[in-house]
């Protein structure tokens, strides 16, 4: 990428709820000699955003202003001028496909905190030979979503690789603590702008197969249902109920967010299977007190569910949602907020199962985390060598997942305050 890029970085949809955070975070905590840019559609509200950071930060100098109103040839010029374009205008469905087209046809990398599964496969689809060609690195869900679930399967498996020398059978994670103040008014209007956007047919894929993201025909002619752990049967009552217990993990339920998480992480093993091994798959839980809370959340996602699918219903779920869209909770409701992630890696091996496990926490609000994982994301992404081993690694670049950053991503989260921990453990059936 030519060096005489105005930019360092420019982040999209700067005055949004988590625009605005990723914008704080650059200011608090990365270098003072960063080039960057904030760049949105309303110039008074990017200036008032300017003032605010200033504040924040007195010593480093404010980023600039670019007003844009998301035309070809304004996102053309953006792309152009930077080295990395950090996006979060959502809903990524309705706004962001052009964006991700100038970053690809300009050989700018690209960076975004979407959870809309249909939408990364269409920009997939769409963009990879253009991005590849033009040297391009784009990494959607790099936030909350999908980052964690691809880390803590990494390291899990980067384990098992370094003590048995073979790939992963099964990786089966969950959600092991989650204090959360809820969602932002943008989270939930994307959610539900989804069933609006899409056919139902379309969002089906995406909750029936687990490899629709995943690059090789290898990944998608395998099933396309959730495959069965093999170190664990569940029973039809725990089929249907959503609910059974894993050894280590303890009893698990359905988690809202796993879909979004599964499809990332099945592409980063179809990315690198020699790494991963041909017979990874992974899987996604919440982990519960008890069965009968685990019952509880499982029926109430299946009728919630149903009833959204409903349009009807959905505008109800809009004019009740308690944010709107552009806000979410306040700094002080989330000060004591809390996300884990664990997950247990099973080797592929014959005979006695042997295993790893790995854990991603953070400790603060959820959408803070979102910002901390695209700015030290796209801090990866100027250091010359680490694209240049990207590129030689997935001959060219084009779409890949937060994984694919590999041990200095982790180093960085490590570094920025984020508890990650990953080690051997026994046998299959220890507690």
């Amino acid at each position: 990428m030519a060096n005489r890029r105005q930019y360092d970085f420019v982040l999209m949809g700067a005055t949004g709820y988590t625009g605005k955070l990723t914008a704080e975070y650059i200011t608090q905590n990365l270098p003072t000699n960063i080039k960057w840019a904030v760049a949105g559609r309303n110039q008074s509200k990017l200036e008032s955003l300017i003032k605010e950071l200033k504040s924040l930060n007195s010593s480093r100098d404010t980023p600039a202003i670019i007003t844009t109103d998301l035309s070809a040839p304004d996102l053309a010029s953006i792309a152009k001028n930077t080295k990395v374009i950090l996006n979060t205008i959502g809903p990524y469905h309705l706004y962001s496909t052009p964006i991700v087209a100038a970053a690809a046809e300009n050989g700018t990398h690209y960076l975004d905190v979407t959870g809309e599964t249909p939408w990364v496969k269409e920009i997939i689809d769409k963009y990879q030979a253009i991005a590849k060609k033009n040297n391009a690195i784009l990494i959607p869900e790099i936030g909350i979503e999908s980052a964690p679930s691809d880390i803590i399967s990494y390291l899990g498996t980067s384990l098992v690789r370094k003590v048995w020398d073979c790939g992963v059978m099964d990786f089966i994670a969950c959600v092991h603590e989650l204090k959360s103040s809820g969602a932002s008014g943008g989270t939930l209007a994307t959610g539900l702008g989804l069933m609006d956007h899409y056919s139902m047919s379309a969002l089906k894929e995406v909750i029936n197969n687990p490899f629709i993201l995943s690059p090789t025909e290898f990944e998608k002619n395998r099933q396309t249902r959730y495959p069965e752990p093999t170190t664990y049967e569940r029973t039809a009552t725990e089929k249907l109920t959503g609910v059974f217990k894993y050894p280590l993990l303890g009893t698990l339920t359905t988690s809202i967010t796993a879909k979004p998480n599964v499809a990332v992480v099945q592409r980063s093993a179809g990315l690198t299977p020699l790494f991963y091994g041909f017979n990874f798959t992974y899987e996604e839980y919440m982990s519960v007190s008890s069965p009968l809370v685990g019952y509880l959340i499982h029926f109430v996602l299946v009728i919630v569910t149903f009833l959204l699918t409903i349009p009807p219903f959905r505008a109800i779920a809009k004019i009740m949602a308690k944010y709107k869209p552009g806000t979410g909770p306040t700094k002080d409701s989330t000060a004591n907020n809390v996300i884990e992630f664990r997950g247990v890696a099973v080797a592929e091996q014959l005979g006695k199962p042997r295993k790893a496990m790995a854990s991603f926490r953070y400790e603060g609000g959820m959408y803070a985390l979102t910002a901390l994982l695209l700015a030290q994301g796209g801090m990866c992404l100027l250091e010359d060598k680490s694209v240049e081993d990207l590129r030689k690694k997935f001959h060219g670049g084009g779409f890949l997942t937060p994984s694919c950053l590999g041990d200095k991503y982790v180093e960085r989260l490590l570094d920025a305050g984020v508890k990650i921990t990953v080690k051997q453990l026994g046998d299959i059936g220890s507690k």
